[in-house]
């Protein structure tokens, strides 16, 4: 049982991703909490998802870290407007953040909304922003264990990306039990085996997400 202070910040942030989340539907946006430990690959996936879908779709991004821009420039970069959130020390992104930085963008003018959280395979799980999925990134590089150790964030999440597999010759993961692990856990998970590098794999993480944007 959660103690009180802790419930009452929880349905605060429900209240008002809710909110979000029918300004959301209202413009037609899809949206993806993308969450992960730090240095999976997020922002390197968000890149390569980018130039995979750019000509097809209108994206934006909102960017959650402590400190620094230096993941919202290298969006930027590649033609994407991003928004930065820095937390100054929060573990997480919130419902109330992310409305706050909503006035940034023209949601009419976008078919996409990807919200790239703070690196912590805790806190995110349990604060929804108004994302129609939540995308779990595990990369080899991390140890197998971390479904088992972190269980909520790959409950909650609709996709898992194993990422970095072009490091499997030299790293210790077994894949096939982090796929049964996950699968045990949450047996509706689309899994998709991935490397950012190589880009092995990635065609079909972008169909997936194609097919999540709104008609």
């Amino acid at each position: 049982m959660k103690i009180p202070v802790v419930k009452n910040i929880l349905e605060a942030n429900e209240r008002i991703s809710e909110e979000n989340r029918k300004l959301f539907q209202k413009e037609n946006v899809a949206v993806i909490n993308l969450m992960s430990s730090p240095g999976s690959g997020k922002t390197s996936l968000l890149e390569w998802t980018i130039d995979a879908v750019k000509d097809r779709i209108r994206m934006a991004v909102i960017e959650g870290d402590i400190q620094s821009t230096r993941d919202a420039e290298r969006i930027l970069n590649k033609g994407v407007p991003a928004v930065q959130i820095n937390t100054e020390g929060a573990c997480h992104l919130d419902g109330n953040m992310i409305r706050d930085t909503l006035s940034n963008f023209d949601l009419s003018a976008l078919d996409l909304l990807v919200v790239e959280n703070v690196g912590n395979l805790v806190c995110p799980a349990e604060f929804e922003v108004g994302e129609d999925h939540k995308v779990t990134i595990l990369s080899v590089t991390e140890g197998e264990d971390k479904p088992e150790k972190y269980p909520l964030m790959f409950h909650e999440s609709s996709v898992v990306l194993i990422n970095k597999i072009d490091l499997l010759p030299y790293v210790d993961c077994d894949v096939g039990y982090v796929r049964d692990i996950c699968l045990k856990i949450n047996p509706n998970l689309e899994i998709f085996e991935v490397s950012c590098k190589t880009g092995e794999g990635l065609d079909g993480w972008a169909e997936w997400l194609l097919k999540q944007v709104k008609k």
